[in-house]
């Protein structure tokens, strides 16, 4: 089985080999097959959960960002996976989810502060900004004093959010060192028309 067979069995509708293409020894045709199944409707929340703990992290990063349509999927462990990317990712997917659970969101208010890698610090606030959960907005605060790529989308993130804890965070990142954090600030203070 070659990878092109499981891509282009996407686009003739053969889920059988898109199927089989999820145990196959190479990552890149199991995430082929993963992205094949998902292009035909024919991805289950099982192919998902079979496929979370693949040690290819390749493999591991499609599950996380297909199962943002998979609330019953969980995904939220990942956010410490090794691979960073992956981490990444699962910040993004929690985002998306129309459903969310307690644990999710309490895992993306804990990592917007303390994960030891700002990229996923980052992700994690913009995910508490895009979920717009009130129990997110202490964190998307502290987040506003981070590194200035987390000030940056913390102060996007406080879009969804309303009243005086909000309005002096704006306030305050209008005389931010970084431009855009400025201009960010700036942009949802007087939106413009």
């Amino acid at each position: 089985m070659e990878r092109f067979d499981v891509i282009q069995a996407g686009f003739t509708g053969d889920a059988t080999l898109a199927r089989a293409g999820l145990i196959h020894g190479e990552g890149l045709i199991r995430v082929s097959a993963l992205r094949a199944l998902h292009r035909m409707n024919q991805l289950t929340s099982d192919d998902l959960t079979t496929c979370i703990s693949d040690t290819n992290a390749d493999v591991r990063r499609t599950v996380v960002e297909l199962s943002a349509q998979f609330s019953d999927v969980e995904i939220h462990h990942l956010i410490n996976d090794a691979d960073l990317f992956v981490a990444e990712m699962t910040a993004w997917a929690l985002g998306e989810r129309t459903a969310i659970t307690d644990v999710e969101i309490e895992m993306l208010i804990h990592h917007t502060t303390e994960h030891a890698e700002p990229v996923v610090r980052e992700a994690c606030a913009a995910a508490l900004g895009s979920l717009g959960d009130e129990r997110g907005l202490q964190a998307i605060l502290s987040a506003c004093a981070d590194k200035p790529a987390i000030r940056r989308r913390a102060i996007l993130a406080l879009a969804a959010f309303e009243g005086d804890e909000v309005d002096a965070a704006l306030t305050a990142a209008l005389e931010d060192k970084d431009w855009q954090v400025r201009q960010n600030a700036e942009d949802l203070i007087n939106p413009r028309g």
